[in-house]
């Protein structure tokens, strides 16, 4: 297990980056940060735009690395212009990509099954600035599926890999 931090939390429950980048990202709340978020296996988190959709079932929860975030481009950037529900501070969660993890923030560990890379798209250029989407790739986080129902807080936590990824091909 290692010690991380989850910085910060984000539960929108509507979809803000719709169509072009250049028409500006849709009007909702200034702040949909939260300081606790609940998990429901297969479901991901309660109230986020994703939750319960179908579409959605094998990447409802995003999570970042806290490390990744581009503070050159923005040293003001978060989960807000990320558009990530998780950002977690003292691991490289992108490179966990088929593994599954915990994290325990507390009330008890919630699995995830880490399904593939949350590839930064032209809205980062947008939210972020001009760079972040080149900047944020290979390290944009990670799309998951929560196994457990549980409690997620900005706070102290731990990290375990439950299983290790499989061996990536070499790239040719």
């Amino acid at each position: 297990m290692i010690d991380v931090e989850v910085v910060q939390l984000l539960v929108s429950p509507s979809h803000r980056l719709d169509g072009r980048p250049s028409d500006g990202p849709a009007p909702g709340p200034d702040d949909e940060r939260v300081p606790r978020a609940e998990v429901r296996a297969r479901l991901g988190l309660v109230g986020d735009r994703y939750y319960a959709q179908p579409a959605h079932r094998d990447a409802s929860v995003t999570i970042m690395s806290a490390e990744n975030l581009p503070t050159d481009i923005d040293p003001a950037v978060d989960l807000r212009q990320t558009r990530r529900n998780v950002l977690l501070r003292g691991v490289g969660i992108d490179a966990y990509v088929g593994a599954t993890i915990s994290l325990d923030c507390g009330p008890g560990p919630v699995r995830f099954s880490v399904n593939r890379p949350a590839r930064p798209c032209a809205w980062m250029n947008v939210t972020v600035g001009p760079g972040a989407q080149r900047a944020l790739r290979d390290k944009g986080g990670v799309r998951c599926t929560p196994l457990d129902d549980g409690v997620l807080t900005v706070g102290p936590a731990r990290f375990a890999v439950l299983s290790e990824p499989a061996p990536s091909a070499p790239r040719r």
